[in-house]
């Protein structure tokens, strides 16, 4: 069963810094697009940061600069967030896209995700 757990949410400060992780249930390799998005209270879910397997990023408008996604070689993926807004203030999700030779058997998996609030 394929499992994304995310971890490393909380309470900061406006201006502080969180490191979110996510932990997948399998290695993640060069067929997978690893992402973050985030859902605040009202609003749709968005895209906050994506890493496809060849390295290549794509950041949000709104957090290019201040976060950063990578990887470590086999299964997890980070975001690291750094001069946090209230704004910012959302669940955070993580994203993974396997892709296959097959488009039809794409498949797509989210974390249960965890809650980051900042505070002004």
């Amino acid at each position: 069963q394929v499992r994304l757990v995310e971890s490393g949410g909380g309470l900061v400060q406006a201006g502080g810094s969180l490191r979110l992780s996510c932990l997948a249930s399998f290695s993640i390799d060069d067929r997978t697009t690893m992402g973050w998005y985030r859902q605040a209270p009202g609003k749709q879910r968005e895209l906050v940061a994506a890493l496809s397997s060849d390295g290549n990023t794509n950041y949000a408008d709104f957090v290019r600069g201040r976060f950063t996604i990578s990887r470590d070689n086999k299964d997890t993926v980070y975001l690291q967030m750094t001069r946090l807004k209230p704004e910012d203030t959302a669940v955070y999700y993580c994203n993974a896209v396997t892709f296959a030779l097959n488009p039809k058997y794409d498949r797509t998996y989210w974390g249960q995700g965890t809650q980051v609030t900042v505070s002004s």
